[in-house]
């Protein structure tokens, strides 16, 4: 008796783990990108949930080509799917890692006036 009853305890419990597996594996797939200082979430697609942060004016320059990386000296072409509109105004760089060498994964820039 004791056989069966451990029996369907296991078949139970296994049951009951993959069910509670399967409960929680979505939250294990959805990502959930940071936060920029104003408050608006940075894509997941460009901060790998921290590889973004926003930088000053003099960060970022403009030139013939297109938006330079003051630091990297990388050159993003202005119509390049890595430039965004920055929904608060200001410079927003994402690289690799976070890495102040790190190549560019998105460029968050303030609307012009011109």
């Amino acid at each position: 008796m004791s056989m069966i009853y451990s029996g369907f305890s296991k078949r139970r419990l296994a049951l009951s783990g993959a069910l509670l597996l399967g409960a929680f594996a979505p939250s294990w797939t959805m990502a959930v990108a940071h936060e920029a200082k104003s408050g608006w979430r940075y894509p997941y697609a460009c901060c790998s949930d921290r590889d973004c942060r926003e930088v000053s004016n003099a960060a970022v320059t403009e030139g013939p080509e297109g938006y330079v990386i003051r630091v990297t000296g990388e050159v993003l072409p202005y119509t390049d799917k890595r430039v965004r509109n920055s929904p608060d105004g200001v410079f927003h760089w994402c690289s690799v890692a976070g890495k102040m060498d790190g190549r560019t994964i998105c460029l968050f820039v303030p609307p012009r006036s011109f």
